[in-house]
């Protein structure tokens, strides 16, 4: 690692000419083995220095490298004093949601002083997909990058990049995360918004005393880079652009797509973009840029982080260039932009939409309040999918399924809800008698679903990026205001929409997604903004096992975390 004039210029570029002679060495599936040691450090950041969960005692964390087929082994011991769990977002884990990370869904927490092994398998899925802790708000700082090559002998479906980069983009806070969300859940408002946005764990020049916490890559002059970007943050959708220098999308989610131009991309909590950057611009310095999207009347950390785009040989004297990122609240191009997101569908990476839908559902979005006496308004704020407002249990959902434990959920999440109104019209204040339960939806093995996820006005409409673990999807059709289930799924696109793990419910409007429920086990769907999963903005799908062999859940680990 180089530091010039206080910036660190990162050496974690790496040749992928090198890469590409490797691959044409066939190779057995290896087993990439890691050891994530959750502990305490000490980091400073704009002028003041905190303790801060990490792993390994860096700050974003370890890459996992793999390539596709590849087994990976993670031995996680917890030094900290939070439990922890680790999720490895997008992964399918298939028959293995023992390895799929989020406390009280798939496994209890990893106590402190105890260790737990995620033993996963990485199938059929190639790309740039990430990792995190999946409890409290404790991936305000525990996330790292994971890439995995395409197989052996298997080059990617676009231009060859002469050099590789993670960009990981996230949120940063002056306080101790924990302690700034218990005193807003003890208030019953939202917690303080964060005091800076980041690039690979730094602010950038444009905050104080941040000089030396700029990330900086190098480029050469005609060459390209394949940036691997990762949006970390806990809360806020995230506009990325580069001064000067247009990036080609080509792949969104560990899924290929069909590679068009931008200035800008949008990039939502929990999404992973990659992008390829050709230096093909008058040598210089260029800031790379995030600031957030959010087209709802809501206070945001509208803060921008930067970092530095150099070409060899331009001394840092030279004073960056900063790109035109979109305004805060253009709504036209953040649904222009998803719009153009489409699978690449070519013979080698198809697009297997399912036409015939076994089981429809329509889940509402929406807020509501709760009485609160102790709290600052006598309310506390909740949120809820079909007016039911997710309690977490004090076990392991997929134990309580596997070992048939009675009590603790009810499977009956309703496939629609049961109060239908005017879902986008003016804003109602008006209680819905929101209630709470641990509720599950079981689904059939290998039946087909279409869940159309509706916004709501209940307090107000804000975008929301939901999440579906141990599954991809694909986004069938989006729209603003009411979903109309007569006309809007004749506008539906089953040939070559775009498949990925996360996507955006646009402010005020609705998604469609369809998916082959292939994968047996409890998988968690959730808003994957922090704030709003701590509200209760999620539930869980019981996957019910096939009758063949390899259909049915793998038994538990010996080292299951207690609870």
């Amino acid at each position: 690692m180089a530091i010039h004039g206080g910036f660190v210029l990162e050496t974690t570029l790496f040749l992928v000419g090198f890469i590409a002679l490797i691959i044409s060495i066939p190779v057995e599936a290896a087993v990439k083995k890691y050891q994530f040691d959750i502990q305490v450090n000490n980091v400073s950041r704009l002028c003041h220095a905190k303790p801060i969960v990490t792993v390994n005692g860096r700050f974003p964390g370890p890459t996992i490298y793999v390539r596709e087929g590849d087994r990976v082994i993670v031995n996680v011991t917890n030094h900290a004093k939070y439990n922890m769990s680790i999720h490895w977002h997008g992964l399918k884990q298939y028959r293995n949601g023992w390895a799929d990370g989020p406390a009280y869904i798939t496994q209890c927490p990893i106590q402190t002083g105890n260790s737990y092994t995620y033993d996963f398998n990485v199938t059929g899925q190639r790309g740039t997909l990430w990792w995190h802790a999946h409890i409290l708000w404790l991936r305000a700082t525990v996330y790292g990058a994971i890439v995995i090559m395409p197989k052996q002998g298997t080059p990617f479906p676009f231009p060859q990049p002469n050099m590789e980069q993670i960009i990981i983009l996230g949120e940063w806070w002056h306080k101790d995360v924990e302690e700034i969300v218990n005193r807003g859940t003890n208030m019953g408002l939202p917690p303080n918004m964060s005091d800076a946005h980041t690039i690979n764990g730094k602010p950038g020049p444009l905050f104080p005393c941040s000089e030396k916490h700029t990330f900086a890559m190098e480029v050469e002059s005609g060459k390209t880079y394949l940036l691997r970007i990762i949006n970390a943050a806990l809360n806020d959708e995230l506009f990325f652009a580069i001064a000067g220098h247009n990036m080609t999308v080509v792949e969104v989610d560990a899924v290929y797509t069909k590679p068009f131009t931008t200035q800008a991309i949008l990039i939502a909590p929990g999404q992973t973009t990659n992008v390829l950057v050709r230096a093909n611009q008058l040598p210089g310095r260029y800031f790379m840029a995030a600031r957030p999207f959010m087209d709802a009347p809501l206070p945001i950390d509208n803060k921008t982080a930067t970092g530095i785009l150099q070409y060899k040989g331009i001394p840092n004297i030279v004073l960056p260039t900063l790109p035109q990122l979109p305004a805060p609240n253009d709504t036209v191009l953040a649904l222009s932009y998803n719009k153009k997101l489409r699978s690449l569908n070519s013979a080698n990476f198809p697009a297997n939409v399912p036409l015939k839908v076994d089981r429809k559902l329509f889940y509402t979005i929406g807020f509501g309040k709760d009485p609160c006496p102790t709290c600052v308004n006598g309310t506390r704020l909740l949120a809820s999918l079909n007016n039911i407002s997710f309690v977490m249990p004090e076990i392991g959902l997929l134990q309580a399924h596997y070992f048939n434990m009675k009590g603790v959920f009810r499977a009956d999440f309703p496939d629609k809800p049961t109060k239908p109104f005017n879902y986008t019209g003016a804003p109602l204040t008006a209680s819905l008698g929101t209630a709470h339960g641990t509720r599950l939806s079981k689904v059939a093995f290998n039946s087909t679903v279409e869940l159309v996820l509706q916004d709501t006005n209940l307090l107000t409409v804000e975008s929301h990026p939901f999440h579906l673990h141990g599954y991809n999807f694909f986004v069938v059709g989006t729209g603003i205001g009411n979903f109309d289930p007569v006309k809007d799924p004749a506008k539906y696109n089953l040939v070559d929409p775009i498949e990925r793990n996360t996507v955006g419910v646009p402010t005020g409007g609705w998604t469609a997604i369809r998916f082959r429920a292939d994968n047996p086990g409890v998988w968690f769907m959730h808003c994957h903004l922090e704030l709003h999963t701590g509200w209760g903005l999620k539930m869980a799908f019981v996957v019910e096992d096939g009758p063949g062999a390899d259909q049915s859940i793998l038994p538990p680990p010996k080292d299951l975390p207690p609870c």
